[in-house]
């Protein structure tokens, strides 16, 4: 059960070049209205869990971040910091500007359906083992080919699960296992496993995805109207 208190920050990565949206940074990109970055913050300056919150960006969209923040009258601090080269390189670096605190919640900059419950659920779900992360069931066949694109396998459907974020981790965890890493991953999940620790799934949202492509954020936008007809 999550203790009101333990100290917990939100890292938002938000560091990617967007090349799939054309000449459009995803982050800037309006989403009802709404900077699709201010869409991911607000469930976390909402939730009474998350004490400070920040966002990494790249370079190129720096300073039109900082100035889009700067506009708004946030209770929670917010802060905004350069990411780096691999998505690990901007968690690392925003795990330094966070500070010390007993749980960090990291979350995709492209997620913006995220909720409270669902960040609120994840860090409960990390209590058990300092480590938790979104996940919905895998709806798909999966198969495993070979490089001549012939099946080699098919893999079990019921054992399969897609990823998401929020992802959540005890500090002392999280920390431990990044100063481990030695090769490139594709989520911080991953990290935390290679470093022998167990990762806790819990239910994620089918409307949680990530922001891509132009299609993609179409969808979102569908999403987001249906939510707010409930």
């Amino acid at each position: 059960m999550y203790n009101s208190d333990q100290e917990v920050g939100a890292i938002i990565v938000a560091a990617g070049h967007s090349q799939r949206m054309g000449n459009v940074d995803k982050i800037f990109a309006p989403l009802a209205g709404e900077a699709v970055v201010l869409r991911v913050l607000m469930p976390f300056l909402e939730c009474k869990a998350i004490d400070r919150v920040v966002v990494l960006l790249n370079g190129k969209n720096y300073d039109e971040g900082t100035e889009l923040f700067g506009a708004q009258n946030w209770d929670k601090e917010v802060v905004a910091h350069l990411g780096g080269r691999r998505r690990q390189d901007s968690v690392l670096a925003g795990l330094k500007q966070l500070g010390d605190c007993d749980f960090v919640v990291i979350h995709d900059g492209a997620r913006p359906l995220v909720t409270v419950d669902l960040i609120e659920r994840g860090i409960e779900a990390a209590q058990e083992t300092g480590a938790a992360a979104a996940a919905i069931p895998a709806t798909d066949t999966v198969k495993v080919a070979d490089l001549d694109m012939y099946v080699r396998e098919t893999l079990p459907r019921e054992n399969l699960w897609q990823i998401q974020t929020p992802q959540v981790f005890s500090y002392d965890v999280l920390t431990k296992a990044y100063s481990k890493v030695t090769k490139d991953v594709t989520d911080d999940a991953q990290i935390v496993e290679l470093n022998g620790g167990k990762v806790k799934l819990y239910q994620g949202t089918y409307d949680n995805i990530k922001i891509t492509t132009p299609a993609d954020l179409a969808i979102a936008e569908i999403f987001w109207k249906r939510r707010k007809r409930k």
